[in-house]
């Protein structure tokens, strides 16, 4: 962790979140947050500024993505709002694309961290999590494995933070998934808002649910399931990869611009105000 996050001396402190819609907020919706959700990065940027008063916060993700995407539209505009503090995750799109040439995508990845480091502000780095949704993106488990150890290797190499999302089993729990399977539900979003405030050492009330055991599934009922999940998500997933259009395409960013974040009342607290 570098300094300045302890030692009270810079007066802006300024969080940007790049990325996909793993940072976006996808599976966490809200109906008065910008694009319709709200996700771990909002409440990481509601925490920062209930600890610490002053936090300004911009978010420029956009669902679906691709890392060449996020280098060409997000890379410049973060830098140039002079972070503190950068969070990314990128390539998770790239991954189910169909021949994607891995190492030049880890190329293109480091090149993307290098300049990121450049700024001084404190860096955050995920793995991507293992999905066990189903045989059909099985093939992907041996990209995905690359990549997190590419990502890890890289976060050693830039001095960066490195929330190892892969490690975490409280995601083996389908209830912190959305329907899709693919995205955080409102508990995984909570979850992991947890997790990067715990690897940067701010406080916050977050605690995992306390569920009861998953009631198990009758044969019929898992096939139900499964062909639901597959006519709602899985073929429309293909269908638009076929077509070479994404849920992103007509979406702007979250919060293009730093909003200085109230410390009571959140991001929920801004809006309000703005459409007074």
């Amino acid at each position: 962790m570098r300094e300045e996050f302890g030692d009270g001396v810079k007066a802006r402190r300024r969080f940007v979140a790049i990325g996909d819609s793993f940072t976006e907020g996808v599976g966490d919706p809200s109906k008065v947050l910008p694009n319709g959700v709200r996700g771990w990065a909002d409440r990481v940027a509601e925490k920062l500024a209930k600890a610490e008063p002053g936090w300004e916060y911009a978010n420029l993700a956009v669902r679906s993505k691709r890392l060449r995407h996020i280098i060409d539209e997000q890379l410049e505009p973060a830098v140039a709002m002079e972070p503190t503090l950068i969070t990314l995750y990128a390539g998770g799109n790239d991954i189910l694309d169909f021949g994607t040439d891995m190492d030049a995508l880890l190329k293109d990845y480091e090149l993307l961290v290098a300049r990121l480091s450049e700024t001084g502000a404190t860096l955050v780095l995920f793995t991507g999590f293992d999905v066990k949704v189903s045989a059909v993106l099985e093939p992907f488990k041996k990209r995905n494995t690359l990549y997190n150890q590419r990502v890890r290797d890289i976060a050693a190499k830039y001095g960066a933070v490195l929330v190892d999302y892969w490690c975490f089993d409280a995601y083996k729990d389908q209830r912190m998934w959305a329907p899709d399977r693919l995205h955080m539900s409102k508990a995984g979003h909570k979850y992991l808002a947890a997790q990067v405030l715990d690897h940067l050492n701010v406080p916050h009330k977050f605690s995992p649910k306390d569920w009861d055991p998953p009631t198990r599934l009758s044969v019929r009922e898992w096939e139900r399931r499964q062909r639901r999940w597959v006519n709602d998500w899985v073929v429309p997933l293909f269908g638009r990869k076929l077509r070479g259009i994404t849920l992103g395409d007509a979406l702007s960013p979250r919060w293009p611009q730093p909003v200085k974040v109230p410390r009571k009342g959140g991001l929920k607290k801004l809006m309000e105000k703005a459409t007074q």
